[in-house]
């Protein structure tokens, strides 16, 4: 199994989600949810972190932290392993309850979490268990609008400063942003190399930070090259459009910045086999 590509440092912030082994259920009752609530709880206060959001769903939950001490693997282990542990003690069951590693998504703070905040709680719309977020118990929607009491471990102030200095007028407002994204985009079509959320600055700030895994063969290339231009951005219609440009633009992408053959497929219409023979083909030394 490939290795997830992790990206800590002090200040991050990240969208965290944690599958069921094989797709199976990893809450059985809602005490089980109470029991990852409690647990999550304690290793917030534990690492420092800072909970800005929360969704639990029937096989797989949703968190967003902020590590000021750069610690979310270490938080991870301590979140997932002691859920485990008391789940299996009281079930009987042995062996994993998770599938594997966890999905990090480093985020931009400043552009991406309001939107998440969002994104997150309107999980269970989406799945069509409640036709409204605040008809789900197990998110922090209904915390964060103040229809219920907070837990001490989530933090709400960042999330409503966004929308307004006074906090009735911040939650009512929070309240109506959520609901304008039922049945709206998600953020993920933003997503560079499936472990970044950000804009271009974002992504070239952090650029620095993903050289030392750039030959770690474990971690998947498009996570190891998240700092890459996006196809997109090499090949647009312009380009496409005329073919000695695209030649040229079709083997940087693939030579330079290790797109796929088949990506680049996509992204251009051409057929698999005329990229390869793109790529393929001697530069000229006009670049023909």
């Amino acid at each position: 199994m490939a290795r997830p590509l992790r990206i800590e440092f002090p200040g991050a912030t990240y969208h965290v989600t944690t599958r069921g082994n094989a797709r199976e259920p990893i809450f059985f009752t809602d005490a089980d949810r109470r029991t990852l609530l409690d647990v999550l709880g304690e290793t917030t206060e534990r690492f420092r972190w800072l909970c800005h959001g929360y969704c639990l769903m029937g096989n797989h939950y949703h968190l967003l932290v902020e590590t000021p001490e750069a610690n979310l693997s270490r938080g991870m282990r301590q979140l997932n392993g002691v859920y485990t542990q008391r789940i299996n003690r009281r079930t009987g069951r042995v062996g994993h309850l998770f599938q594997g590693r966890f999905k990090a998504i480093l985020v931009d703070r400043n552009n991406y979490l309001v939107e998440l905040c969002r994104y997150i709680v309107l999980n269970p719309v989406r799945g069509g268990l409640v036709s409204v977020p605040e008809d789900y118990v197990w998110s922090s929607f209904s915390a964060t609008c103040g229809e219920v009491p907070a837990p001490s471990w989530l933090t709400t102030d960042w999330v409503l400063s966004q929308f307004a200095s006074r906090r009735a007028d911040a939650r009512k407002r929070y309240r109506g942003f959520v609901r304008d994204g039922i049945g709206g985009d998600s953020p993920w079509g933003r997503l560079q190399g499936q472990v970044l959320l950000g804009d271009r600055e974002f992504v070239e700030r952090l650029a620095p930070m993903l050289e030392p895994t750039k030959d770690i063969g474990e971690v998947p290339i498009a996570q190891r090259r998240a700092h890459r231009p996006a196809l997109a951005e090499l090949l647009p219609p312009v380009v496409s459009a005329n073919r000695p440009q695209r030649d040229h633009a079709v083997r940087e992408a693939h030579i330079t910045h290790r797109y796929s053959l088949s990506e680049i497929a996509r992204q251009t219409g051409l057929h698999y086999t005329s990229v390869s023979r793109i790529v393929g083909r001697r530069i000229s030394p006009r670049g023909a």
